[in-house]
């Protein structure tokens, strides 16, 4: 289903495809058609009658953390502090945005004209709570063992790459790490531009250890232009 042909045609959804993708006989489609319908359609297409997916967003929200918290206990011996950690790097919007995009949930996404040319943070945003959406309506329509079979599949194998390769730490905390480690310098963050109008701003900001700049980033925020400055740091080994 291509959403940009959606805007002018009332949309079906290709149940067979998605049945495929999901490893079930889907009982109620109206439940996934709305699970993969984005509030910004329902502004260009008044006559559609079923509601977007942000409620189906929050149920499969606490389905997802509680199939992974469960996982996570039965499985990993580790504190209650390092499987937050392990739980909130599965569970982010950036690594369910990769899951959705691999599974093929961009294909049946239903969006305005305006939101289905945005590639950047806003699609993946858009895709992490399309794939809680769905999880959502995989609950209601096939139940908590299904939807939980889905997720060990999809999500949780991600888990040891996760702690192999420490990505459950995030960006900041592993360059803090390692440079204290090193030089015994705790790393620090400067705003080098920000451009952009309020409420769509775009930050620069750079990395340094003592006075030498490491790593750059670019983000919508201070915050997540700090993070990539880290990522940055950390991807060219600059410290």
């Amino acid at each position: 289903m291509n959403s940009e042909f959606c805007i002018q045609d009332m949309p079906t959804l290709d149940q067979k495809a998605l049945e495929k993708i999901l490893g079930l006989k889907i009982q109620n489609s109206d439940l996934y058609l709305s699970a993969f319908t984005h509030r910004s359609y329902l502004n260009e297409n008044r006559s559609f009658s079923l509601p977007h997916n942000e409620r189906l967003e929050f149920l499969g929200d606490a389905v997802l953390e509680l199939a992974a918290t469960e996982y996570l206990y039965r499985n990993y011996p580790h504190p209650e502090g390092e499987l937050t950690n392990f739980r909130s790097a599965l569970v982010n919007y950036k690594m369910l945005s990769e899951i959705a995009k691999r599974l093929g949930f961009e294909d049946f996404l239903l969006m305005s004209k305006g939101e289905s040319k945005d590639t950047g943070r806003a699609r993946q945003v858009i895709l992490a709570n399309c794939i809680e959406a769905v999880l959502g309506a995989m609950y209601l329509d096939a139940g908590y063992q299904a939807t939980t079979n889905f997720i060990a599949k999809e999500v949780l194998v991600y888990l040891p790459k996760i702690i192999a390769g420490e990505t459950y730490l995030d960006p900041k905390s592993r360059l803090q790490e390692l440079v204290q480690e090193k030089s015994g310098i705790t790393p620090h963050y400067g705003v080098v531009s920000e451009t952009g109008p309020d409420h769509n701003k775009t930050f620069v900001v750079a990395a340094y250890v003592a006075e030498k700049e490491v790593g750059r980033g670019t983000g919508p925020s201070k915050q997540e232009a700090e993070i990539a400055a880290a990522e940055n740091s950390l991807k060219n080994n600059s410290f």
